[in-house]
């Protein structure tokens, strides 16, 4: 009766053992890599890893190699369907032109944050914290 029982624990990662996977971090990286090894905590060895950059359809992947990950820096963690993965509608563009494309979105949203504080100041609202720091 116990096997039937999902693991709620480390241990439900064996499935993942030897796969691809992508590790989407605290910090909002995503990371592309084969799941070789990991233990109780939920730490875990990456191998092949790239980091990928998307904007819109386009992406660039950066070579990271292995990588040791503690736990508790990931938010998801699943495995890639290699055959659905080929089907993406996505292009591979250099890192440097989608490094400028996310750099100029940045300052764009950084800028309309500004704005948008100003704006909501005046009316009494508090502007504390961005999006994302619920991690």
């Amino acid at each position: 009766m116990d096997a039937l029982i999902p693991f709620t624990t480390s241990g439900s990662l064996v499935d993942l053992v030897d796969k691809k996977v992508m590790v989407i971090l605290r910090d909002g990286r995503k990371l592309l890599g084969v799941f070789r090894s990991y233990d109780q905590f939920a730490n875990f060895l990456l191998e092949s890893t790239v980091e990928r950059f998307h904007h819109k359809l386009e992406y660039a992947d950066r070579d990271l190699g292995v990588l040791l990950i503690r736990g508790e820096n990931v938010v998801a963690l699943g495995e890639i369907d290699l055959i659905a993965e080929d089907n993406l509608p996505l292009t591979p563009v250099p890192l440097e032109e989608i490094q400028a494309k996310i750099d100029a979105e940045n300052k764009r949203r950084d800028r309309d944050h500004i704005i948008k504080g100003k704006v909501l100041g005046g009316l009494g609202f508090v502007n504390e914290g961005r999006e994302g720091d619920a991690y």
